[in-house]
């Protein structure tokens, strides 16, 4: 009953990516876990239980990583564009 739940949660999760081109940390807020959780459930576990999902979020995922510099940098010219 447990694994049914924690693949149903991961199935979840990577759709809500895959939909959204949503990063870890939107999903993680979004559905009210963990970004280690997220992260560990669609990188390891959503491997075994749907391999087609896990290779369209693991694309998503990386993109995510590639821009993660630039998303970095506009985040921190609005904590200074007021001053």
């Amino acid at each position: 009953m447990y694994i049914d739940r924690v693949s149903e949660r991961c199935v979840m999760l990577g759709n809500y990516i895959v939909a959204k081109s949503a990063t870890v940390r939107q999903t993680a807020a979004e559905f009210g876990v963990s970004k280690s959780t997220v992260h560990k459930d669609v990188t390891e576990i959503l491997k075994r239980v749907d391999v087609d999902l896990y290779m369209r979020v693991k694309q998503i995922l990386e993109q995510n990583k590639q821009e993660r510099h630039l998303r970095g940098g506009e985040a921190t010219k609005r904590k200074y564009a007021h001053i």
